[in-house]
């Protein structure tokens, strides 16, 4: 039984959902929801303030400040109130309702920006901002998430070595995309392994990560508007995008089976699963990570209106599509 003293220091590593009868392909779920920030954005998070700590750049009267869409926001935001540190969160207006209010009650500061940048968009918007509030007071610490190696090292150190000891005979893993931390802490890992992986990032259409022109993304979590710069395409084998409607679709088709996951897992999951159908072969053992859990998506891709407001009722999962179970 664990008993720990502070939030961070729990987090659920060897949790697998066999999706093969509900997707019909042989495809493993590795579950990063499990702890109190409520996705895999806490590794980064706690590798980033334990970093800066040991560097001396963290100080006691320091201000975290970092630009998150939402995990890693929730994730600094309860770190920081553990470790009595003062965070401002700067989003934009695709920040879910839940995360917001969920960063405020943990005691930190949000700052929404609505109107885009004149060439990067709203990401380049918020970018804009934390600039400015760290050139006007050097108490303020941005962690850089999008430029941080200590990003990826804690998927280096953590993701890729626990995957690795339950799929000792791995022969693809899927990974969505945004800052690349995940995707590329792992893949440097499999890099030595003692098999060959096939790395396949998993990316949002409207995402400009893999040189893409940039447009519209409404679920915040995977995808950027710019090539992030962790990025390095020689450790990567392929990259899928998906559309947001087909990741809404394999939310809710999720959801009718008991499994209330958010945007990102939808998106890498509805990826996976496109590339199993051209690609999977018997005897293929293939792993997804899902990023997140549901909750927070309650009042979006849960929501009927909003679905089909945005992308139309044939967004909204005929729960008949699922695949009935083998009993």
């Amino acid at each position: 039984m664990p008993v720990i003293s502070v939030p961070h220091a729990f987090n659920e590593e060897d949790l697998y959902v066999d999706l093969e009868p509900m997707t019909g392909h042989r495809l493993f779920l590795k579950c990063e929801g499990f702890n109190f920030a409520g996705s895999i954005k806490l590794k980064a998070a706690t590798e980033m303030v334990e970093s800066a700590e040991r560097s001396g750049t963290l100080r006691r009267d320091s201000v975290l400040v970092e630009s998150s869409s939402g995990n890693l926001g929730v994730a600094l935001s309860m770190i920081a109130a553990s470790k009595g540190y003062r965070f401002v969160c700067v989003t934009d207006s695709r920040c879910n309702l839940a995360t917001r209010l969920m960063m405020e009650a943990l005691g930190s500061q949000v700052h929404v920006v609505s109107d885009e940048h004149a060439t990067g968009g709203l990401l380049g918007a918020r970018l804009a901002y934390l600039r400015g509030l760290c050139a006007a007071d050097d108490r303020y610490v941005w962690l850089s998430q999008y430029t941080n190696p200590d990003n990826w090292r804690a998927h280096y150190f953590r993701t890729a070595p626990a995957i690795a000891r339950w799929f000792p005979f791995l022969d693809v893993l899927f990974i969505g995309v945004g800052t690349t931390g995940t995707l590329m802490g792992c893949a440097r890992w499999f890099r030595s392994w003692h098999r060959p992986v096939r790395i396949v990032a998993v990316d949002s259409v409207g995402s400009a990560i893999f040189g893409d022109p940039p447009g519209r993304r409404m679920i915040p979590g995977l995808g950027m508007s710019v090539r992030p710069p962790l990025l390095d395409e020689s450790y990567v084998d392929e990259a899928v995008r998906v559309e947001e409607a087909d990741a809404i679709r394999t939310c809710r088709t999720l959801a009718r089976r008991g499994f209330l996951f958010g945007g990102s897992t939808g998106t890498v999951v509805s990826g996976a699963t496109s590339w199993l159908a051209r690609h999977g072969r018997p005897g293929l053992t293939p792993v997804a990570i899902a990023p997140d859990l549901g909750e927070r998506y309650l009042d979006t891709i849960y929501q009927s209106n909003w679905v089909e407001a945005l992308y139309g009722g044939d967004a909204i999962a005929d729960p008949r599509a699922v695949r009935a179970s083998s009993d």
